[in-house]
């Protein structure tokens, strides 16, 4: 059985409504969703985090990336690139790196922002970067799938989006982005059963 990671870091809860979707996918695709977060990054670098959160999916582990059959990442976008937590925990994976642990392994990104032009793309282009450097075989949306031509908020072919608003409180996933992030989902999930094969 294909364990999908889908590992990403929400402030306000719209990249944690989109994992929730894109464990969907994953699952529609037969696979198995393990739903991971990251603590929250502190200035001040002595402050530690509990080792489980009080809710919510529990922290990733190193464990988790060399257990899984492929992965997907999320974060809200921080000035064009993503937010620190993620960063954080990406830089402290030298030695699954080193082990070669996540290398073939299909991964792809999702984000939200809170404009239209938030910088979405450059966001999942950035995230990207250090899964390449891991090895690893990304994965898009291809046009095939519908809601990436009819979406008028969130949707990239480089990964699922979603377009928040700048209310106090997010806006929900439109019927088009939680369609593109259980596409996504299902995405890497087949794409690991074959891989795998």
């Amino acid at each position: 059985m294909n364990d999908i990671l889908v590992l990403y870091y929400s402030r306000n809860g719209s990249v944690a409504a989109m994992a929730r979707e894109i464990c969907r996918g994953v699952e529609a695709a037969g696979a198995i969703a393990r739903l991971r977060t990251v603590p929250p990054v502190s200035t001040v670098t002595e402050a530690t985090q509990a080792e489980i959160p009080d809710d919510g999916p529990i922290y990733v582990s190193h464990d988790d990336l060399r257990a899984c059959s492929g992965l997907i990442l999320g974060s809200p976008t921080r000035f064009g690139n993503m937010a620190a937590p993620l960063k954080y925990f990406l830089d402290t994976t030298s030695g699954p790196w080193l082990a070669g642990a996540l290398a073939g392994k299909p991964a792809a990104v999702f984000t939200s922002t809170s404009t239209q032009h938030g910088g979405q793309e450059s966001t999942l282009l950035g995230m990207m970067l250090p899964l390449l450097h891991h090895g690893m075989v990304i994965s898009g949306i291809p046009y095939s799938e519908p809601a990436l031509s009819s979406t008028q908020s969130g949707g990239t072919p480089y990964g699922a989006s979603h377009v928040a608003g700048t209310g106090t409180s997010p806006a929900p996933l439109t019927r088009d982005e939680a369609a593109l992030c259980q596409a996504l989902g299902r995405r890497v999930a087949t794409l690991a059963r074959k891989l795998s094969a």
